[in-house]
């Protein structure tokens, strides 16, 4: 499979995290790499909320990059649940999903979020690469 090179936009960039908006997709993409305080946990999403609330751009669909996540904290992963997910569905926010190499913890942790995101009526589905879920956003539109 041919890897698309898409423009992207960037939103926030450091060793654990780089977020960007990716226009043509209408999506904001969060990639994860290693371990991450609750602080910067939160403040990322927080970031990203604000990155929808505050442009201009539209911002209907999101990518969660786990392949490189580390362990998140259960109250974290909770705050994602009632405070995060709810925000970004008011904010316009259609559908989501998550890219993974799922080993035991992170299952867990997906299927938690996977409960949380049905009961706001937000469809998540998890991909092994971005390409099958912008496949998907397409397919959506």
């Amino acid at each position: 499979m041919e890897t698309q090179v898409l423009e992207e936009v960037m939103i926030l960039e450091e060793s654990y995290v780089k977020a960007t908006y990716v226009p043509e997709y209408k999506l904001i993409k969060v990639v994860w790499n290693g371990q991450i305080s609750s602080e910067n946990y939160r403040s990322t999403y927080l970031r990203v909320l604000d990155y929808q609330r505050d442009s201009d751009l539209p911002v209907e669909n999101f990518i969660a990059d786990l392949r490189k996540q580390g362990v998140v904290n259960p109250n974290d992963r909770k705050w994602f649940e009632q405070v995060a997910i709810q925000r970004a569905i008011e904010q316009g926010l259609k559908r989501a999903s998550v890219i993974t190499d799922a080993n035991v913890f992170k299952k867990y942790y997906l299927n938690l979020i996977l409960k949380a995101t049905n009961k706001f009526g937000l469809p998540l589905k998890l991909f092994g690469t971005p390409e099958e879920a912008y496949d998907w956003f397409k397919s959506e539109e």
